[in-house]
C-alpha cells in the first residue's frame, strides 16, 4: 500500500510550468478529465530498488464519480462519498474515516492519480515514443520545491491517439523507481452511487478509527 501513498501525496505543493509544448499537452488532457462525469481505471504498480533490493507490486481498480471515487489496492480499499473517506487496511483489520477535505492531500484519489501533473511541477518535453506499439509522448515533470520531495523526476506518457495517460515513473533521490501502468480506462461509465457507500457490516472484527 506505501507504494500509491508516495504518488499520492505528490500533488500537495503548489506551482506549475513552463515548456508550451509539453504544457499545451497536458492542458488538453487535464481538459479531457475534467470533461468526465465518471470514469473507470485499473493500473499496476511496481517500487523497485537495486541497493535495497526492494521489488514489490500491486495492481489497482478505480471508480470515479464527481468527488466520490472507490478504489482498491491489493487487498486495501478506501471509499469516499465526497464527505467522508474510508480506508479499510486488511492487514490491520482496521478502518481510518476522515473528513473528504482534510484527506485529500495524501488519499489514493484515482482522479487525483490521472492528474498528477496539475500542480506542483515545471514540465519539460522529452520527446516522441513508442509504448506497448502505441505512439506517447513522453514529458518530464520536475518539483517545483525539490527541497521538500523525496524524488527528483516524474515522466509521464501520453497517449498520442487517445490523450490518455499510459504510464507514470517516478524516480527518487535515494534510487528508488515507482512505475505506474494504466491498462484500463474507461469514460463515462454508469456507476451507481451505492458504490460510495461505507458500510462498516461489511467488515466484521474491523476496528473503525476515527480522526
Amino acid at each position: 500500500m506505501k507504494i500509491l501513498f508516495t504518488l499520492f501525496t505528490l500533488v500537495a505543493f503548489t506551482g506549475f510550468g513552463q515548456d508550451a509544448k509539453s504544457q499545451g499537452i497536458l492542458d488538453k488532457l487535464s481538459t479531457k478529465m475534467k470533461s468526465q462525469k465518471s470514469f473507470y481505471i485499473e493500473f499496476s504498480a511496481n517500487i523497485k530498488n537495486t541497493t535495497s533490493g526492494t521489488n514489490e507490486s500491486e495492481t489497482g481498480k478505480g471508480w470515479v464519480k464527481g468527488s466520490k471515487f472507490y478504489a482498491s489496492y491489493g487487498e486495501n480499499t478506501i471509499i469516499s462519498n465526497g464527505v467522508k473517506t474510508w480506508t479499510i487496511v486488511k492487514e490491520e483489520k482496521s478502518v481510518y474515516e476522515t473528513d473528504a477535505n482534510e484527506s485529500d492531500e495524501e488519499s489514493m484519489n484515482p482522479k487525483k492519480l490521472m492528474t498528477i501533473w496539475e500542480s506542483g511541477f515545471k514540465n519539460k518535453y522529452e520527446k516522441e515514443d513508442k509504448l506497448n506499439n502505441e505512439a506517447v509522448h513522453v514529458i518530464n515533470l520536475f518539483p517545483k520545491n525539490p527541497a521538500k520531495v523525496d524524488y527528483h523526476t516524474i515522466t509521464v506518457y501520453i497517449s498520442k491517439t487517445s490523450n490518455e495517460l499510459k504510464k507514470a515513473v517516478m524516480k527518487s533521490k535515494d534510487g528508488t523507481t515507482m512505475t505506474y501502468s494504466l491498462s484500463k480506462f474507461t469514460s463515462n461509465p454508469e456507476i451507481e452511487d451505492t458504490k460510495f457507500v461505507f458500510d462498516l457490516k461489511k467488515y466484521p472484527g474491523y476496528n473503525l478509527i476515527k480522526d
